[in-house]
């Protein structure tokens, strides 16, 4: 007889394991959405675990719901710290960059939801908003369920919901362009940045693009957005003429939509988002700070259902 005959068999999840088991992608984007932070959204599902654990299920009448209520709620605990965190941060603050599966590309509600540029929207919310509308928003949770999530009245979440929606439509791109468009604008930069060609550059760029890097203080970058596709074009070739190493770009999918992976001989550099509108990028985010690339080698799934 071999030895495989006598191993035991696996022990099956626990009730309260396997619930969480199941719906850990949905918390884990939750937690990021509102966050913007992989580390600190790993950090919420551990406190939402140790929550979880203690709670009677009998008494739970929807787990997913009671999960993602928990997980907001620590998610605010976290937000409200974290405002004061950067607060104090060197330069600008960007999202941290996710190397995501195909599908989020190929789910256009999902793949905006986690955009850089709607992010960074985001981070103009107060924290109150910004549950409510990222519940609401992206996950299409009924009022009352994200009132109990948040500690307000059903009727208070409609006004901060629409409030939200408000001041983020107002800083949105007007409209949703598909992959392929991004892909086409990327691709176009891409040959402009390997060549160092201003004009190229320049016919890819929007008048008014917005250039945000983020080195945490730790890379060198701009510590405030630069503006103007004239400035974006001389920043960039003003830097790279410094650089005696070898530039590399590749494409990559990050949060959902195409990226660039920089390196500098071989080395990683950064990753680079871009925001497209009618074919041309009105917006480049470049993360720099090493702290932020630890979620950049391997996919993370994420899911709104």
């Amino acid at each position: 007889m071999s030895d495989h005959a006598t191993d035991p068999a696996p022990e099956p999840f626990d009730p309260a394991t396997a619930s969480f088991v199941a719906h850990r992608n949905l918390l884990f984007t939750v937690a990021y959405e509102m966050l913007g932070s992989a580390a600190d959204a790993e950090d919420v599902l551990q406190e939402t675990w140790l929550r979880w654990v203690k709670v009677d299920l009998g008494e739970v009448r929807d787990e997913r719901a009671y999960l993602v209520r928990i997980t907001t709620r620590q998610a605010l605990n976290r937000l409200r710290t974290m405002k004061r965190r950067r607060e104090a941060y060197v330069g600008q603050w960007l999202p941290e960059p996710l190397l995501t599966t195909p599908d989020v590309a190929e789910d256009a509600e999902l793949a905006e939801s986690v955009s850089m540029a709607l992010m960074l929207v985001l981070e103009t919310l107060s924290p109150t908003e910004r549950a409510v509308f990222v519940l609401r928003e992206a996950f299409d949770i009924a009022y009352d369920e994200i009132a109990a999530a948040v500690d307000k009245s059903p009727e208070a979440v409609r006004q901060i919901a629409h409030r939200a929606r408000r001041h983020v439509d107002s800083r949105r791109p007007r409209r949703t362009v598909s992959a392929s468009e991004t892909r086409a604008a990327m691709e176009s930069f891409q040959r402009a940045l390997e060549t160092r060609d201003p004009q190229d550059l320049l016919d890819v760029l929007a008048p008014g693009v917005v250039l945000v890097s983020d080195g945490g203080g730790v890379k060198q970058a701009a510590l405030r957005p630069v503006i103007g596709a004239d400035k974006v074009v001389r920043f960039y070739l003003g830097g790279t003429s410094k650089v005696d190493s070898t530039i590399t770009c590749d494409p990559t999918v990050v949060n959902g939509s195409p990226a660039l992976v920089v390196r500098l001989d071989g080395e990683l550099d950064g990753i680079l988002a871009i925001r497209v509108e009618e074919a041309r990028i009105t917006g480049l985010y470049y993360v720099r700070n090493p702290e932020k690339l630890s979620r950049v080698a391997s996919e993370t799934p994420l899911t709104l259902r």
